[in-house]
């Protein structure tokens, strides 16, 4: 990474944020951009939010500014609002001892921004930036590590682990989204603090996971978080699949996952989250889901996903009528992000006859689709209505079952989906049972 790279240009940083620090230091106060922002800047990443620390209290940002509000003012956090965007504005700060592994007990104020980059976790994420003055606040060589592509600790990496269990999770999705080697030292210190780790709310772990799917290969990180023992808390059958070796393939039914994960591209993290699971089982994929506090719709999509592209018939030879009872099991709206997940396993497989096999077969799919064949028993040319005018059968479990019957005669052959037809056949049913 070229010299050139550190220094932030005049233009990279938006006019409101200039003009918060630019207030600030006017009034006396020392104002710096700060953590994400300035490592992404670095980096030439994409920013989304702007953070600014600064010496002024929340009560002196609030009379500096015309539209402030107090988020989090009993952590010394305000938001500025300029041009309707929301900007950050955290008072220099310390904290006290972390009780829980999971927020500080107390928070103070302190004068030096050097205290401030203390508390951070990790170098790169400890780098403050004076926009008026063009200097760089960097106690830690978090400029270094940029340079050399590596996520360090603040400090003692046991101590930043035990003060926010989450950390031991951010290490690994940084791994994986700046794309970056985990320091060994950093990495040594994860394992010894993994009971810290297991008092971090459930919803937080569901964010990290679905932010690092965002990443190119997000394999990375998970590849950290089985090594240091974080998967076999948060799930174990994930865990065991690296000791289970697949036939045909070079490595282990871990392995495989990750690379199907990889090779799907960043956008829908439930999908990508579905290839990395899809091995474990349905069962495993839901209590993994309601486990880690996915959403209902989450939870849905990873057991559909998971379920579906196992079930998925993958015999050339197979009838109509199979892929016809696999298809209403999957639902016609998830056929394409069904293909993707399968496509990617295979081309991971490198199995060139399994290939042709599923692109035969997703043709074949295709065309139900487009034809229209009935897979539902609410796409039936009878339904309990016509049962009763014209068959005399009562509302009752029979009804059910009858109804039940004719949508698998009529999976096996379309044809036989008209009104007359269904009833001649539901009445010979009804009588021979």
């Amino acid at each position: 990474m070229s010299e050139a790279r550190f220094r932030i240009e005049h233009g990279a940083i938006p006019e409101p944020v200039r003009r918060v620090c630019s207030t600030l230091h006017k009034a006396g106060f020392g104002a710096w951009i700060v953590g994400g922002c300035v490592r992404d800047l670095l980096l030439g990443r994409p920013i989304s939010d702007w953070d600014v620390c600064s010496s002024a209290t929340p009560e002196q940002v609030q009379k500096l500014f015309r539209k402030v509000i107090p988020t989090g003012i009993q952590h010394g956090t305000v938001t500025v609002v300029l041009d309707g965007v929301h900007y950050e504005v955290t008072t220099l700060r310390g904290e006290g001892a972390y009780s829980d592994g999971r927020r500080p007990d107390s928070v103070f104020y302190v004068d030096d921004v050097r205290e401030d980059l203390a508390r951070r976790d990790f170098t790169v994420n400890a780098i403050a930036y004076d926009v008026t003055r063009d200097e760089f606040i960097d106690p830690f060589d978090g400029r270094d590590d940029l340079r050399a592509k590596v996520v360090r600790a603040v400090g003692d990496g046991n101590e930043r682990f035990r003060e926010d269990g989450l950390r031991v999770l951010r290490a690994a999705r940084f791994s994986a989204t700046l794309e970056f080697a985990l320091d060994d030292a950093t990495r040594d210190a994860i394992r010894p603090n993994l009971p810290t780790f297991r008092k971090v709310s459930r919803e937080r772990v569901r964010d990290e996971w679905m932010k690092t799917m965002k990443a190119r290969r997000p394999s990375r990180a998970f590849s950290v978080m089985n090594e240091t023992g974080i998967l076999d808390e948060l799930c174990p059958e994930l865990a065991a699949s690296s000791r289970l070796r697949v036939p045909g393939f070079n490595g282990s039914l871990f392995e495989l996952s990750l690379a199907v994960m990889d090779a799907i591209e960043p956008g829908d993290a439930v999908l990508r989250l579905a290839a990395l699971l899809h091995a474990i089982g349905d069962k495993s994929v839901e209590r993994f889901a309601k486990g880690n506090k996915f959403s209902n719709d989450e939870r849905e999509r990873l057991v559909h996903l998971t379920r579906s592209a196992s079930e998925f018939p993958m015999d050339r030879t197979v009838a109509d009528a199979a892929l016809r009872r696999w298809l209403r099991g999957a639902t016609r709206g998830a056929v394409s992000e069904l293909a993707t997940l399968m496509r990617a396993k295979a081309a991971v497989l490198g199995d060139g006859d399994g290939i042709a096999t599923l692109e035969a077969l997703l043709e074949r799919v295709d065309e139900i689709v487009v034809r229209r064949d009935p897979i539902d028993a609410r796409e039936l040319a009878v339904n309990g209505e016509d049962l009763q005018r014209s068959l005399g059968i009562a509302p009752s479990k029979q009804m059910g079952q009858l109804l039940a019957w004719a949508l698998q005669e009529v999976l096996d052959d379309p044809s036989r989906n008209e009104r007359e037809t269904l009833l001649a056949m539901i009445r010979a049913r009804a009588e021979s049972a």
